[in-house]
């Protein structure tokens, strides 16, 4: 059976979703070992996408193939019981075959906080990036309009050796002011190696009058990675959802 998997995850203590040789502490790998357990066999997990270290998920997707016929709710209520307290399943979905949670998937919705007080706030410390110094949200929202719509966007991607396409299609960029903090919601088809956090950091150096919000149309042009912003820290984005 094939089963598709909605989790969310607090990714302050692990370094990313994908495993790693070098390190247990892995999103994939802690679902991947507590599959296996179950099934008495080694299980893969295949994930929508690939979360860095520090990064949050609210409705991350991955999928899995299991020989034991299991209930919906009993394979989550299971997985629950023995998951750390900073993961959850969320919905279990028994699903085709052909279903692949990275290669169906059609878009991605991302969201990154800034927090603007004066003051750190302690208790939301892992889930917002503190920046103190003024922002003007006009500007920023003047940029990301530039940015809307189907384009390469190599300068906004850390892998140096991308071999494949680096053309995506951002469909919307919400910025939404609030009390002392900034929310960034960004919709896609599909983001490139920490491109949304490179956005958010040119977005910022808008907003702190570094950069024209027009510049981004040259950064997009000249697709080099060292054109274009500081990549902002991990623990203010959250993966919110995986559209289907």
């Amino acid at each position: 059976m094939n089963y598709k998997l909605t989790l969310a995850y607090d990714g302050t203590r692990y370094d990313g979703w994908q495993k790693q040789g070098n390190t247990e502490k892995t999103i994939q790998g802690k679902l991947e070992n507590l599959l296996s357990r179950l099934e008495g066999r080694t299980v893969e997990v295949q994930g929508a996408g690939r979360t860095d270290a520090g990064v949050h998920a609210k409705g991350q997707v991955c999928s899995c193939k299991l020989n034991r016929n299991w209930t919906e709710e009993a394979l989550r209520d299971a997985m629950n019981q023995y998951l750390p307290a900073d993961i959850a399943i969320l919905r279990v979905e028994q699903v085709s075959e052909r279903f692949h949670a990275r290669l169906s998937a059609v878009g991605k919705i991302y969201c990154y906080r800034i927090w603007t007080g004066a003051v750190p706030n302690v208790f939301e410390r892992n889930y917002v990036y503190h920046h103190k110094e003024p922002i003007s949200v006009v500007s920023m929202r003047q940029a990301a309009s530039y940015l809307i719509g189907t384009q390469d966007f190599k300068s906004f991607c850390s892998n140096k050796h991308m071999k494949k396409s680096t053309i995506r299609t951002l469909d919307a960029i919400e910025i939404e002011e609030l009390t002392d903090e900034i929310r960034i919601t960004y919709r896609g088809n599909g983001f490139l190696y920490n491109m949304v956090r490179i956005l958010t950091g040119t977005l910022i150096e808008v907003g702190e009058g570094k950069r024209t919000p027009e510049s981004v149309t040259d950064i997009l042009e000249q697709k080099d990675r060292q054109q274009a912003g500081f990549t902002a820290p991990p623990q203010g984005l959250t993966l919110l959802e995986v559209e289907y």
